[in-house]
């Protein structure tokens, strides 16, 4: 199966989900939340995530979270990660019962197609005060992609993670899982990076870029959001609409997009000092805002 191949499977199986000028959605990928070892490359963003987050879901906001989420490659078992960070997950169960969150999944919890892993996962937990398990996330869905459609407008934004213009990460990502697990970790800690990430394949990251992008142009320049590659775009409205909302695993800092007020921004959260000393987390615009609209369709 080629690359427009698995867009266009993906494109018209995906989940439509209407919004307006007074909708407000944080997309975040590739947080690869893991099991606070060595290996965890999220645990040095993990406050700055969290706080974010929490300031978005304060806010009003609904959060995507376009894939790899879980890091379900170096570890065998979810509930690691959940102890690891269960400030994060009770603060994404926030946002589902609230109705303000979608999951996709990516090439590293793509465990997530199967409804029953995610029943086992986010049906319940066991409840510390309680001693006993109580519901959860009963009903949470991963989605392969998401459509995001404009209630007046009809204007559409496709949401994906982007391992679909990967075939080596789309296809046999249960093999290299398994070389992941018996030996790409073990070298992490020596500073040997995994070559099958394009996070850390510069080739393989520019030739994803240019299969993502003849696929958007053939499909009339369609508006198009993934993370999966880690690197931020932001495209002008005159450009081919393809973004990248970046990733959580930055050396020092969060990447994502807001959609607010009709228009699109992509953000950067980090840790800063004040003028006394003392440590902050503050939000940055890096690219926009631009008018959703002026991404016009060719």
């Amino acid at each position: 199966m080629s690359t427009h191949q698995r867009f266009d499977k993906a494109f018209k199986n995906a989940k439509i989900v209407e919004f307006d000028d007074t909708s407000k959605y944080i997309l975040f990928s590739d947080c690869h939340r893991g099991d606070n070892s060595f290996a965890d490359d999220f645990a040095n963003n993990r406050n700055t995530y969290f706080h974010a987050l929490k300031q978005y879901y304060n806010e009003g906001f609904t959060y995507c979270e376009l894939g790899d989420g879980n890091e379900l490659w170096e570890n065998l078992h979810f509930n690691s990660l959940f102890e690891s960070h269960k400030n994060v997950f009770l603060l994404l169960k926030q946002f589902h019962d609230a109705n303000r969150l979608y999951l996709l999944y990516g090439n590293h919890d793509m465990v997530y197609q199967d409804k029953k892993t995610i029943k086992k996962h986010y049906d319940t937990w066991l409840d510390p005060n309680l001693g006993e398990k109580v519901p959860f996330m009963p009903g949470l869905e991963y989605h392969e992609a998401i459509i995001l459609q404009h209630k007046k407008t009809k204007q559409q934004i496709f949401l994906a993670h982007g391992h679909q213009a990967d075939w080596r990460n789309h296809t046999f990502w249960r093999w290299n899982r398994f070389m992941v697990r018996v030996l790409w970790r073990s070298l992490q800690v020596v500073g040997i990076s995994d070559p099958t990430s394009p996070a850390k394949n510069n080739t393989e990251l520019i030739k994803i870029e240019r299969r993502t992008k003849k696929w958007i142009a053939d499909r009339e320049n369609q508006f198009t959001i993934t993370g999966h590659t880690h690197r931020p775009r932001f495209p002008e409205p005159k450009d081919i609409a393809y973004f990248n909302d970046g990733s959580c695993v930055h050396p020092r800092s969060i990447t994502g997009i807001e959609i607010q007020n009709g228009e699109i921004a992509l953000i950067k959260w980090y840790v800063d000092t004040t003028d006394d000393g003392f440590l902050q987390i503050v939000r940055a615009v890096l690219e926009g805002p631009k008018k959703i609209i002026d991404y016009k369709t060719t």
